[in-house]
């Protein structure tokens, strides 16, 4: 598996600040990798109590069957990972509350681009560090993956993602937790927080959620955040160019209107 390094977080003593309440039932947050999984962990994370909070292991298929306690409905806790959908992921999460983050594909690409290219990550696209590729060489590769080195987008949105829709999980998407977070004073985004952290089964949102939901979100708190990655030394676009729009249309048509991006 690939190496990241990705500075600690503090969330854990800022926890004791609130008053938490119990788990009765597990709850994994599943995501396709830079989908902003760090921000929606590190929201969760704010309101269950630490003992709670499973903090082992990011969750994948390759270590599974050694955190399947991860899914206790005994000890309930609250886990997160990149569980592709399979048997076995099926069968470990049958009693859990599944959150499944998504993004847009089109901004997926320049994130999972910008990620592999820092010096945060450090495994298979080394050799593409330093300007050995174009910026566009690269977002091809993003787009249809590497041989035997990468998935390719419609690969890894399908079994991240797609096999889990209509299967009683939450599909969230990253940009309507960032739009809320922008108007949190707002009476919609405190419906929508309502919405999102259902899974937990709190009877309603403590008093001081907002406070919670910023504490989870300070930019500081997340290592894999765009701005804390390490040694970025290529400047790519803000906004995917139109020919790999069309690119990403191709490989993987249907999925953006699937998702609810349209």
């Amino acid at each position: 598996m690939p190496t990241i390094h990705a500075k600690p977080d503090t969330l854990n003593s800022i926890n004791a600040n609130y008053q938490q309440t119990a788990l009765q039932q597990p709850v994994f947050l599943n995501s396709v990798p830079k989908c902003g999984t760090h921000l929606l962990k590190n929201i969760f994370r704010m309101f269950v109590p630490v003992a709670q909070q499973y903090d082992k292991q990011f969750i994948q298929i390759p270590i599974l069957h050694q955190h399947l306690a991860a899914f206790s409905s005994v000890q309930p806790q609250l886990s997160w990972g990149h569980l592709l959908f399979s048997d076995s992921s099926a069968i470990a999460l049958k009693n859990v509350r599944q959150l499944v983050i998504v993004r847009d594909p089109y901004d997926w690409v320049l994130a999972r681009a910008r990620f592999f290219l820092s010096d945060t990550f450090q495994g298979s696209m080394d050799h593409l560090k330093g300007g050995k590729v174009s910026i566009e060489q690269m977002l091809n590769m993003m787009i249809f993956g590497i041989y035997q080195k990468a998935p390719t987008l419609n690969e890894i949105y399908t079994h991240n993602a797609v096999a889990w829709l209509g299967t009683g999980s939450k599909l969230v998407r990253f940009e309507d937790v960032i739009s809320y977070l922008k108007k949190l004073d707002t009476p919609q985004a405190e419906a929508f927080f309502t919405d999102l952290l259902q899974p937990l089964g709190l009877a309603e949102l403590p008093a001081d959620w907002r406070e919670r939901v910023l504490a989870g979100a300070d930019k500081e708190q997340s290592g894999t955040y765009r701005e804390n990655l390490a040694g970025q030394k290529v400047e790519l676009p803000a906004v995917l160019p139109d020919m790999q729009k069309q690119l990403v249309e191709y490989a993987a048509p249907g999925l953006r209107r699937l998702l609810g991006y349209y």
